[in-house]
């Protein structure tokens, strides 16, 4: 090794000792306490879920025939019934008539207008249009999708096997998008899937979350949150999931007496959690003082309480409903 590299090692040597001095040395993990009193509020017991906006029933309109489109009657976004007329194209022979009689002035070319009518494509069910594809003049095939409907969007979610045996046909869910985070939509499960997938080596099983109302906002494609509900109860004793221990299959909770005397265990009876907060079925009030654990880190050079690491500023502890 030569001699610059066994100053290079030193020296790295030298820094790591310097910052155990500063941040290691005397550094002790201790448990600070804050009071918690059990307050009421709601719990809803639910399933989380990713999904992406897609039509329920996606319908592309492709012509009968190959030809030329000579007019498109509607936009995106808009509503049409059915019967409503989409299109208007030409065949391939009308097409070449057509332009032949255009040549050759005004009273032929109506003559053939008259004569030789487009053919019109017509809206086959009730629905939004969520594609134009295609302009006039544009030629196409039969295979070409023109336009395509919708009748109505909905979430496509994805919900893993451990969790698609809680999920029930009418389960009431809440839908978020990634593009409009603020709006929450009230939906139902519509479908479970009966085949499933594999994405990522996760087994997934595909629901179908329909949104009681579909905003103006919502379009195909986009990423959106869903939230399945399993039970929701108003009215309950709460504390944090924080607070409580458990110890040889029982749950228990450490209650302050006043200044001086020494923290009572108490044992209580748990009900439903949100991953939060946590329902008291029994063994608790909301006078009670229940102590919640803070961690915090008191070394020779300072204290941190808090946080777990010594580079970082020191932040308050506490929070919540803590006094």
């Amino acid at each position: 090794m030569n001699k610059r590299n066994v100053m290079i090692v030193v020296s790295l040597v030298l820094v790591v000792a310097g910052l155990w001095f500063l941040f290691g040395k005397g550094k002790k993990k201790e448990a600070e306490f804050k009071h918690v009193n059990p307050f009421l509020g709601k719990i809803e017991s639910s399933i989380s879920a990713t999904g992406t906006v897609q039509p329920q029933n996606r319908l592309e309109i492709k012509p009968p025939i190959s030809g030329r489109i000579e007019k498109i009657l509607v936009v995106e976004g808009q509503k049409v019934k059915i019967g409503n007329i989409l299109a208007l194209m030409s065949s391939t022979d009308r097409a070449a008539l057509m332009d032949a009689a255009r040549l050759q002035g005004g009273k032929t070319m109506k003559n053939w207008e008259d004569v030789y009518k487009p053919t019109p494509l017509m809206a086959p069910i009730d629905g939004d249009v969520i594609v134009r594809a295609v302009e006039p003049g544009q030629s196409v095939t039969q295979a070409d999708p023109i336009i395509v409907l919708s009748d109505r969007l909905i979430v496509q979610a994805q919900v893993d096997e451990t969790d698609i045996g809680k999920v029930k046909l009418e389960q009431e869910a809440v839908i978020t998008l990634d593009a409009y985070p603020q709006i929450e939509l009230r939906a139902l499960v519509g479908h479970i899937s009966y085949e499933s997938k594999t994405v990522s080596n996760v087994t997934i099983y595909t629901v179908d979350i329909v949104p009681q109302e579909v905003p103006d906002v919502f379009r195909s494609g986009m990423s959106a949150n869903v939230k399945i509900i399993q039970e929701s109860r108003d009215g309950l004793l709460l504390i944090p999931e924080q607070a409580v221990k458990k110890e040889n299959g029982k749950n228990y909770v450490l209650l302050g007496q006043g200044r001086g005397k020494k923290p009572l265990n108490k044992e209580i009876q748990l009900g439903l959690s949100d991953g939060e907060n946590v329902e008291v079925v029994n063994g608790l009030t909301t006078d009670d003082k229940v102590l919640r654990a803070v961690v915090s880190y008191n070394s020779s050079k300072g204290t941190a309480k808090g946080g777990t690491n010594p580079f970082m500023p020191a932040r308050p502890g506490g929070g919540g409903r803590g006094h």
